[in-house]
């Protein structure tokens, strides 16, 4: 019997992280689908099990974690993975680290707020995106593509050495993220374009499933931009 329970939602990005990595390395679990759009995840049920009232979580035997890269490694070091996805080895576990707690202020933070305020805020409101902020956001989202682009893809096939890692997914799928508003952040950057095959390609069949919601929410916004014009 399944007792990891995952609760999420593919639009949301460490989301679609956590259901690759659990599929691709054959951890038994259960997938709940908490519609973020329709608010599911203020319930009480929710709330009962998560305070912070996000996904994604998880509930392992109820022991319950709530941040995701917090997840991943539990998951290594619990579950029988393959060990280049979070090595034993200190030094190349060390650089796994410097990339994860880099990212979060700079890949998933300028990411997802260039997704946010050009597309997820209008779709919700109605109402036309701040075209200033939009442009301020991703300025200094292309200047983040361009970090990963010359330096952390500078010399090497993935982000932090000759494997792949678990760095690699959480980046993958924050990359994702903008192509709903329209941008597509591998354009001219031939080391991202190459990484991000290699890892599509490693998580094949369950990459293209998980990001379906990509492609129908750019869809959604096209339609929306329509109206507007």
């Amino acid at each position: 019997m399944v007792k990891l329970k995952l609760y999420y939602d593919f639009l949301s990005q460490p989301s679609r992280t956590l259901y690759l990595f659990m599929k691709k390395t054959e951890i038994p679990f259960e997938p709940i689908k908490i519609n973020l759009r329709k608010s599911e995840h203020l319930n009480k049920e929710i709330e009962s099990l998560n305070i912070f009232k996000k996904v994604p979580f998880i509930d392992d035997k109820g022991f319950v974690i709530m941040e995701s890269v917090a997840i991943l490694r539990y998951l290594c070091r619990t579950y029988n993975v393959a060990d280049h996805w979070y090595p034993k080895d200190y030094q190349k576990q060390a650089r796994i680290d410097e990339y994860l707690e880099w990212q979060h202020n700079n890949t998933r933070a300028h990411c997802t707020e260039y997704f946010r305020n050009k597309a997820l805020q209008p779709l919700k409101t109605g109402q036309p995106a701040n075209e200033q902020r939009v442009e301020l956001l991703e300025n200094k989202m292309i200047e983040n593509l361009n970090l990963l682009e010359n330096i952390w893809l500078k010399d090497k096939p993935f982000l932090c050495g000759e494997e792949i890692s678990i760095s690699d997914l959480v980046g993958a799928c924050e990359l994702e993220q903008p192509k709903i508003a329209g941008f597509d952040p591998f354009v001219n950057r031939p080391n991202l374009i190459k990484w991000i095959a290699r890892v599509k390609t490693i998580f094949s069949p369950f990459y293209e499933e998980a990001h379906k919601v990509i492609e129908q929410t750019a869809e959604e916004y096209k339609q929306f931009i329509r109206k507007q014009n």
